[in-house]
């Protein structure tokens, strides 16, 4: 397992966090996904092979957050 570590801006209540956590959580080779708004953080568990980082970004971008590089 991999685990991708990313900054996200927008998310501003636990609604906003369960929003980002059940779309990532629908990804195939994803175990486990965590969301802090306090410190503007998700913590994805995936399996390397079948998620990468864009995909990660990507889906929590289309879920309405932002990325931060």
């Amino acid at each position: 397992m991999e685990q991708t570590i990313l900054e996200v801006t927008g998310m501003a209540c636990d609604g906003c966090e369960a929003t980002v956590v059940e779309a990532l959580e629908a990804i195939e080779g994803v175990s486990s996904v965590t969301a802090d708004h306090e410190e503007n953080e998700v913590r994805v568990e995936h399996d390397g092979a079948t998620v990468d980082e864009a995909t990660v970004s990507g889906t929590v971008e289309a879920a309405g957050y932002e990325v931060v590089a």
